[in-house]
């Protein structure tokens, strides 16, 4: 017979931070978050980057929050407390939050280098994360090739024995403010193409950031095009990785770390439309001026909101323990990583929008205006599902492989 020994089993959730530079972290953002809240609906229907949020962020060392103590930065390394950052800030603002990610997602992966990896990289990465300790390095990386990938971004050896980086970018969210960037590209080493991400400051001749960025929602993410014209990178400012199309479980694990934080921004959004509703059922009279259908809206919404942050941050502390505290096969690590995230990532592009239409459905026709809080919310939830990785078809492809080939064993 199991009998209660007085001990309280608390759920997870993401609400509290974990750690004391999580909790330093919170501490900054808290002064930034009425300027925040206060631009967001300007900046959305302006499509503008809010620079000056991020002038002030950088001053106060948050984009260095994810840098080790020893080089500078917080020292926050837990993926529960990076993603419950991300939450608050997108909470007031999830372009915000969007564009604020690709710097602490950096200081999260650029540290795994520092630590891990070989000698070139762990160099490469420790010049990185000086720069981002001390404010001076806004750090924005580019994945996805502009024109549906059908034009490649290359590396080509240069006569100097470096090499000339050719392509365009898009998506590049924080790209305008960013004094470095991070390049996805292809390289051929040795007769075998090899994927690579080469790192050059935005003053490299050939590169251009453009203004185009347009977006349905994340209007004021900046996630604008770079456009990359025979730049020049040193020899020593590449990341070099496995060939193209080699399977590498081991490295899910990287793409994990990278990725699994930004949930917490859909998080952020679905928080604050159900607050919004919530204020304003209030302001028209609250429990006795509600009714039967609206009562069974907000009960809807408050369960699918509980289920999306209780999932979110259970697949957040397993990931911190396998990426710190597992030493087991790498390649197993990687597979159980990326099992957990696509799983918990199909649950938050399904809640997360469920939540903010149907914070829709209670307001009514008001919240159908552009100008409407909740009109942002709606727009900016939907870019979950586009997120890296994956999209949905890919995201189905992968996880229905992972079950059934795990289903012969």
């Amino acid at each position: 017979m199991t009998t209660y020994d007085g001990t309280l089993a608390v759920a997870p959730d993401l609400r509290e931070p974990r750690t004391a530079s999580g909790r330093a972290l919170l501490g900054l953002l808290e002064g930034h978050l009425p300027a925040v809240r206060a631009g967001a609906g300007r900046a959305d229907r302006a499509g503008a980057f809010p620079a000056e949020v991020f002038a002030g962020l950088r001053a106060e060392g948050v984009l260095g929050a994810t840098v080790p103590t020893g080089l500078g930065g917080l020292g926050v390394g837990s993926l529960h407390d990076v993603c419950l950052a991300l939450t608050t800030v997108a909470e007031a603002d999830a372009s915000t939050a969007l564009a604020l990610h690709m710097q602490l997602s950096r200081g999260l992966t650029f540290a795994h280098e520092w630590r891990h990896g070989d000698g070139p990289a762990r160099a490469l990465a420790e010049r990185l994360l000086r720069g981002m300790g001390s404010g001076e390095a806004v750090v924005c990386t580019t994945v996805k090739d502009a024109g549906g990938g059908k034009v490649v971004t290359r590396l080509r050896p240069a006569p100097d024995g470096g090499w000339l980086l050719s392509g365009r970018k898009t998506l590049a969210s924080m790209a305008p403010i960013a004094t470095d960037f991070v390049v996805s590209a292809r390289v051929e080493v040795a007769g075998v193409v090899r994927s690579a991400a080469a790192v050059l400051p935005r003053t490299a001749p050939g590169l251009r950031v453009l203004d185009n960025w347009d977006g349905l929602g994340m209007r004021a993410s900046g996630s604008v095009d770079v456009l990359l014209e025979d730049c020049p990178v040193r020899a020593e400012d590449v990341f070099l990785r496995g060939p193209v199309g080699e399977r590498s479980d081991a490295a899910l694990a990287g793409q994990t770390v990278s990725s699994i934080t930004m949930l917490g921004i859909y998080v952020g959004v679905a928080q604050a439309a159900r607050d919004h509703v919530v204020a304003e059922l209030a302001r028209r009279g609250g429990l006795p001026a509600a009714g039967a259908a609206t009562r069974t809206l907000i009960a809807e919404i408050e369960a699918r909101l509980y289920a999306l942050r209780t999932t979110v941050a259970g697949t957040l502390t397993v990931a911190d323990h396998l990426a710190y505290a597992f030493d087991a096969d790498p390649a197993e690590r990687g597979r159980r990583m990326m099992l957990d995230f696509q799983r918990a990532k199909l649950m938050v592009n399904r809640l997360a929008p469920e939540i903010v239409s149907d914070c829709l459905s209670v307001i009514g026709g008001a919240s159908y205006s552009g100008t409407h809080p909740l009109a942002r919310l709606y727009r900016d939830v939907r870019a979950g599902a586009f997120m890296h990785p994956f999209t949905y078809p890919d995201a189905v492809d992968w996880l229905s492989e992972a079950v059934l080939e795990g289903a012969k064993d």
